[in-house]
């Protein structure tokens, strides 16, 4: 029987977050951006790095991999991008990767970059990690840059469907300004407010907030919420007095990301 998995979040950057994965005895991380919190980490547990999973070739994700590859056992896998680390094992859609005794499903989630992917654990008995970079950020969403707005939003629908007790490890502390992007597109929405209340107590005692339940995103994240009545209206007043179709979740959606981007 595999042994039992520790999660840890690892802060990086003024908002990052590298995920380290380890059964006691061997490690992996998710999207390095800094390899000294990394190194840091494993000497502190006596681990051994076993593999470096990549969600995208941004700076912040992928610049402390060189560095780490001095103490890593084991394969970088990263998505096919020319900017990824080199050398790397690229991943594709659908792949399986036998990774810590278990059994680490690539989900292509394209949006925010074009190349983006996630990695999707499934342990017996246990609730999913979901490793999701910037492609779905609690109460949010990651930027489009050079994927597109219907890439993302295909992306999150299908991050949507996953098992309710999923926790979405994302890459960025972001989830306070996104709750108060989330308020004032539902201002009544109670889901909400108990849970920017609760994510506050948690900063200020500076604990993340994260990983967060797929359930809670579904009651609280307004980019997951594009069928509700009161985020079509929200996004229906902001766009007044334009004409506007709203029939489609896509359009919700991209009126939302194209909000968020001007939110301060």
């Amino acid at each position: 029987m595999p042994a039992a998995l520790e999660l840890v979040a690892l802060p990086a950057f003024t908002d990052n977050y590298i995920w380290m994965l380890h059964d006691g005895v061997q490690a992996l991380v998710v999207d390095p951006g800094e390899a000294a919190p990394v190194l840091d980490a494993l000497q502190a547990r006596g681990l051994r790095l076993a593999a470096i999973l990549v969600t995208h070739h941004h700076g912040d994700h992928i610049g402390g991999v060189d560095a780490l590859r001095a103490v890593l056992e084991g394969p970088v896998f990263a998505p096919p991008h020319p900017l990824n680390p080199q050398p790397c094992t690229r991943v594709h859609e659908g792949q399986v990767l036998p990774l810590l005794g278990q059994a680490v499903e690539v989900i292509e989630t394209p949006g925010h970059t074009a190349d983006h992917v996630s990695y999707l654990l499934k342990q017996p008995g246990e609730a999913p990690l979901l490793f999701c970079g910037d492609t779905l950020f609690s109460a949010g969403c990651g930027r489009v840059f050079d994927g597109s707005l219907a890439q993302l939003h295909a992306s999150l629908e299908r991050l949507a469907a996953l098992p309710d007790q999923t926790r979405i490890c994302c890459a960025h502390e972001y989830t306070l300004s996104n709750l108060r992007f989330a308020r004032t597109i539902e201002p009544a929405n109670e889901a909400v407010v108990r849970h920017e209340a609760w994510c506050q107590a948690r900063r200020e005692a500076q604990d993340p907030t994260l990983p967060a339940r797929l359930a809670t995103e579904l009651s609280i994240n307004p980019f997951l919420r594009c069928r509700e009545p009161a985020v079509k209206s929200a996004v229906r007043a902001r766009l007044a007095p334009e004409p506007c179709d709203l029939d489609e979740p896509l359009a919700v959606f991209s009126a939302l990301r194209l909000w968020k981007n001007e939110f301060r």
